[in-house]
C-alpha cells in the first residue's frame, strides 16, 4: 500500500485505489479521471488568461483556485474550488488534474496547504508514466498550494 500519510482522505482512498490496481488498469483508471474532469464555468472559460499555465506539464494546462469563506460548513473556514483546463487530447494531464480536483476540491485552505509536495508520487503511477509526466503533477500541485496561500492572505 503507498504511503498515505498526511494526505486528505480523498487523496489517500485514490491512491490506494491505483495501488491496487496493475500496471496497466492504472493507465485506465487515470484515463477515467481525465474523462471526469469538470468544465470551466463561464468566468474562467470567457477569461483563460485569469488562469495561470503549468509549464511543467508536457501539454497545456490553466489553473486557478478560488478561496471562499461563505460557502465553508464552519465559521473561519474557507473552502478552495480549484478549475483546470487542458485539452482533451492529453489524457495524462487532464488525469492528473482530475486527481487533484477529485481530492482536493472543497477542502479547506488549511487541509490544502497541508498536503504534502510529494504527494503526486504516491499515487503508483510511476510504472506507468514517465517522471516527466509526474512532474507535471508536481507543478500543479505546487501552483495549487501557491495560489491557495496568496488568495488566503488577501482574502
Amino acid at each position: 500500500m503507498p504511503d498515505t500519510t498526511g494526505l486528505p482522505a480523498e487523496l489517500a482512498e485514490i491512491a490506494e485505489d491505483f495501488a491496487e490496481l496493475p500496471v496497466p488498469e492504472r493507465l485506465q483508471l487515470l484515463l477515467e479521471f481525465s474523462e471526469e474532469l469538470p468544465a470551466l464555468p463561464e468566468r474562467y472559460a470567457a477569461a483563460p488568461e485569469s488562469m495561470e499555465q503549468v509549464h511543467e506539464c508536457q501539454s497545456p494546462l490553466f489553473l486557478t483556485v478560488e478561496v471562499d469563506e461563505e460557502s465553508a460548513p464552519e465559521p473561519g473556514k474557507r473552502v478552495v474550488s480549484l478549475f483546470f483546463s487542458a485539452p482533451p487530447e492529453a489524457p495524462t494531464t487532464r488525469g492528473f488534474a482530475g486527481i487533484l480536483h477529485q481530492g482536493l476540491d472543497g477542502l479547506s485552505v488549511d487541509e490544502i496547504l497541508a498536503v504534502p509536495e510529494d504527494a503526486p508520487y504516491r499515487f503508483s503511477l510511476a510504472e506507468a508514466v514517465s517522471p516527466l509526466r509526474l512532474r507535471g503533477m508536481v507543478g500543479m500541485l505546487s501552483r495549487i498550494k501557491r495560489q491557495v496561500a496568496l488568495k488566503s492572505r488577501a482574502a
